[in-house]
């Protein structure tokens, strides 16, 4: 039987759970929305469901036998999401995530922020694949990062390396969760953008599409400029979906702002793994866990 493993992704409007192999292919996928009225076990009871589901059709449909679960999840966390204190999910605090699967599953259980596994995936097969310094964003319902350097994913003290939602990108703006003004998280997250327009950011306005754009484009500037990069790639519901007219629009604010190199101009681009790329990079944690080569490695801090 082909070994694959469990990835789980915790975003902060779905649970994703999927199959994926040892070469990074999605056999399967199951999904539910957060239902942000409940309690913390009624959030766990809706991802053991997905779960089942999965490791049943890895069985049985598929042929295969699941020997990890992997986990992206929205911080902040504990180191392999021992716990999980999503900034979105409000009834997770410190919820023992790592625990949990474990006792459901049996399985050994790795995780990491959901922007660090995209970053190994994308550096394993997307847009990042052969390139040892770049950067990737998450601009989805909230705002994630992750730098790879030297064909490392840092890592951090505590392991939450890479909150590139909490630049400030508007001086003195908007209120952000965090306790801040002006971070990227709250001007350009799609909650950021429902809040300003009224709208879903499923139907956005060619400006809110330009100002977003402009507003990751500043932020991805700060970042090329402090760490000498030249890649910047972007992924999540808000970027994939505003589409040219956003990734136009950051291109040009990167183009005014990152001008300290003297390499190659730096470039933002968006995603080649689309939205298979957090349960692809979820499942790379965990393959990297079981000593398979995938990917940039993240550089443990001990």
């Amino acid at each position: 039987m082909r070994r694959v493993v469990c990835a789980v992704d915790i975003g902060a409007t779905k649970f994703e759970v999927g199959l994926v192999g040892e070469g990074g292919e999605l056999l399967d996928r199951s999904r539910c929305e957060v239902d942000h009225d409940v309690g913390p076990q009624s959030h766990f009871s809706a991802l053991a469901v997905l779960i089942a589901e999965q490791l049943e059709r890895a069985r049985d449909q598929h042929h295969a036998n699941p020997v990890a679960i992997g986990v992206g999840c929205a911080g902040p966390i504990e180191r392999d999401c021992a716990t999980v204190s999503p900034v979105n999910i409000t009834a997770w605090k410190r919820f023992p995530l790592r625990g949990h699967l474990a006792e459901l599953t049996g399985l050994d259980v790795h995780g990491d922020l959901d922007a660090k596994a995209l970053a190994v995936a994308e550096g394993w097969l997307g847009a990042g694949r052969g390139i040892r310094d770049f950067c990737t964003m998450t601009v989805s319902t909230g705002v994630g990062g992750a730098l790879v350097i030297d064909g490392q994913v840092l890592d951090g003290d505590s392991g939450n390396a890479g909150h590139i939602g909490h630049l400030i990108v508007v001086p003195d703006g908007r209120r952000c969760g965090c306790g801040a003004r002006g971070c990227l998280e709250a001007e350009a997250s799609g909650r950021a953008v429902e809040a300003i327009t009224g709208r879903s950011p499923r139907q956005p306005t060619y400006e809110i599409m330009q100002r977003t754009g402009t507003l990751v484009g500043r932020a991805a500037a700060s970042i090329c400029n402090v760490a000498d990069l030249d890649l910047v790639v972007v992924g999540g519901a808000v970027a994939l979906g505003f589409g040219a007219t956003f990734l136009n629009a950051a291109q040009l604010e990167l183009d005014e702002r990152a001008r300290v190199g003297v390499g190659v101009a730096p470039r933002i681009v968006q995603t080649r793994l689309a939205d298979r790329g957090p349960l692809i990079g979820a499942a790379a944690i965990a393959w990297q866990a079981l000593g398979v080569e995938v990917g940039p490695r993240v550089a443990r801090v001990v």
